[in-house]
């Protein structure tokens, strides 16, 4: 499914708007911090550089994270008997409860990147590096034959520490070591289980700015969502993906709630476990967060609307993305027109290595105007 946010139909991001590498390796000196920070409040726009979001947070606030790791989820492999057969690249995306993975298969590009190729056919092995095998069973959505469901042979998770490598994107410079995809949130899964995609709106905090959050009284709550491997050419809204919400955090959301402090997703993996967790209370007294686990099937759309979540913190995704709808959601149709035309006209950079965005709540008695502070 390919949308377009009413409003955004000519919006065109030039291809240089593209984050090819780390911000860590764009000059001397630079941190994952230096990126800049895009902030919508209603149709209001302002421009600040990351390190700023401290200051533009309030006491009894609370940053809902996601701790999911990020895997090495991309293998050479070689599609056919023995020998010879089709190289392809494995994406691993979700391991299910049946111990199968659903898997994407990739040509590989000299560039070191990958395209899309037809998925399948059913029954054929994959040979993998150090003896596994892959043995493709079906299409993971029937009608959709990106993502197919595999049986594997072997240790995957094991495989993966060995011979794996980050999932790399053809507007990427290089191949990137897996500490580059790693956010400072990013815990162990007991399994083994992790992101096929890094939850990148996490990318840009630091050690030192997460104290400083937590010095000016801003909560961190955890909860994980292993992200599964998106389409970057079809822009399909996301695959049921395993999802957990702490006791603890839910207990946090429900008191920043009552308090009136804000509750701000990193990433639209937060806002689709937390939502897939929030459950409706009495007529008039909305909705709580609660704990949970387990699979989400969650689609965020402005029909559906949120109820836990005040405010996101995520990147800037492409005009055709499904998760622009999560945004509107969020924020509404007129904000995101603002905040898109903006980062296009001041030169954003967009995807997992490039610039942020924050969408708060419109303040009472703010004024429509686009300002400008640094970055």
């Amino acid at each position: 499914m390919s949308v377009v946010v009413d409003g955004l139909e000519g919006l065109r991001v030039p291809e240089e708007l593209s984050a090819r590498v780390p911000a860590e390796q764009r000059g001397p000196g630079r941190g994952r911090d230096d990126v800049r920070l895009l902030v919508s409040r209603g149709e209001a726009v302002s421009h600040h550089a990351f390190r700023e979001l401290p200051a533009l947070l309030r006491a009894g606030d609370v940053l809902v994270v996601n701790t999911s790791p990020m895997l090495a989820a991309a293998v050479d492999g070689r599609l056919g008997p023995e020998p010879g057969g089709e190289p392809v690249v494995v994406h691993f995306s979700t391991r299910g409860d049946d111990g199968r993975w659903a898997v994407e298969l990739r040509s590989p590009e000299p560039s070191g990147s990958t395209r899309p190729r037809a998925g399948g056919p059913a029954g054929a092995v994959v040979r993998l590096p150090g003896g596994g095998r892959l043995a493709l069973a079906g299409p993971l959505t029937p009608g959709s034959g990106r993502l197919w469901w595999a049986r594997a042979y072997g240790d995957v998770p094991g495989l993966l520490g060995r011979y794996g490598r980050p999932i790399r994107y053809g507007y990427t410079e290089r191949d990137q070591p897996l500490s580059a995809y790693q956010t400072v949130f990013a815990r162990p899964s007991p399994d083994g289980g992790g992101s096929a995609e890094m939850p990148s709106a996490g990318r840009p905090f630091t050690a030192g700015l997460v104290a400083e959050l937590a010095a000016r009284g801003v909560w961190i709550a955890p909860l994980s969502l292993h992200t599964g491997v998106a389409s970057a050419e079809a822009h399909e809204p996301p695959y049921p993906e395993r999802f957990e919400v702490p006791a603890a955090t839910a207990a946090l959301v429900n008191a920043a709630r009552a308090t009136g402090g804000r509750v701000i997703a990193v990433g639209t993996t937060v806002v689709r476990a937390l939502e897939s967790a929030a459950v409706a209370g009495p007529v008039g007294a909305g909705a709580s967060a609660r704990a949970g686990r387990g699979w989400t099937d969650l689609v965020v759309t402005p029909a559906r609307g949120v109820r836990v979540v005040d405010g996101l913190l995520t990147g800037l995704h492409e005009p055709e993305a499904s998760h622009l709808l999560m945004l509107e959601a969020v924020a509404g149709r007129a904000a995101l027109r603002s905040a898109y035309a903006a980062a296009v006209r001041d030169r954003y950079l967009w995807h997992e290595f490039g610039d942020v965005h924050l969408l708060l709540p419109e303040e009472k008695g703010h004024r429509t105007r686009c300002g400008s502070n640094s970055g």
